[in-house]
């Protein structure tokens, strides 16, 4: 098979991936659920994240979410210790969720009108950069453990994303890690993007970033 070809092959996927991810924004935006689409390299604090601010705004905001991983439902577990519904996608050897897995994922979770859906997607910040689920935007998360250069090492998800959240900043005086200079970083490759540091441990910065998240959801 010539390069060509396989080209051609690859672009016929993706416009059918992009298709299905249409789809999921429409069938989403019908029923008034605002999605986002969590990334981050493994080990962020994804989850954790996730878990206090669905315990943090029930009430106020129904949450469900939809738990990528290759393998297990350990996460998905945490999730559901919420009260929040949630599905688990176990991806296998594939390294990011796709709009086909979230269409068919959607068939069996429930949904709140007005409600938030939570796209966790698999610990990795290339693949995730290049696909479309169908979510209103993506979230981009980095912990203090990690280098502050960690925006322009991988520059496409940061370019992507709309919101960057600096996660764990409980550990800041225990690393080093300049929190000025990734978001320096960050911001050269995406000067629109929005910044919240936040501990999921102490609640530093998690109202800020609720409020955010609240007028995402107003504004849908």
């Amino acid at each position: 098979m010539n390069e060509r070809r396989v080209v051609e092959m690859r672009e016929r996927v993706l416009s059918k991936i992009d298709q299905i991810a249409a789809g999921v924004r429409a069938a989403l935006a019908a029923q008034g659920v605002t999605a986002l689409n969590f990334t981050s390299s493994p080990g962020s604090g994804k989850t954790t994240l996730l878990v206090r601010t669905i315990s943090d705004l029930k009430g106020r905001a129904p949450i469900s979410v939809l738990e990528g991983d290759q393998e297990t439902d350990h996460d998905a577990k945490r999730i559901a210790a919420t009260g929040a519904p949630v599905l688990q996608i176990n991806t296998l050897s594939s390294c990011h969720l796709d709009a086909a897995m979230v269409e068919s994922g959607l068939r069996g979770l429930a949904l709140s009108p007005g409600g938030f859906l939570f796209i966790e997607n698999v610990g990795n910040l290339v693949c995730p950069a290049s696909y479309d689920l169908g979510e209103a935007m993506k979230v981009v998360m980095l912990s203090v453990t990690e280098g502050a250069d960690k925006p322009a090492k991988y520059p496409k998800m940061f370019r992507v994303a709309r919101v960057m959240v600096i996660t764990k900043t409980d550990l800041l005086p225990h690393v080093e890690f300049d929190m000025a200079e990734c978001v320096r970083f960050a911001r050269a490759i995406n000067p629109q993007l929005a910044v919240f540091a936040v501990s999921a441990k102490t609640g530093e910065g998690l109202d800020e970033w609720y409020g955010h998240l609240l007028s995402l959801r107003d504004r849908a």
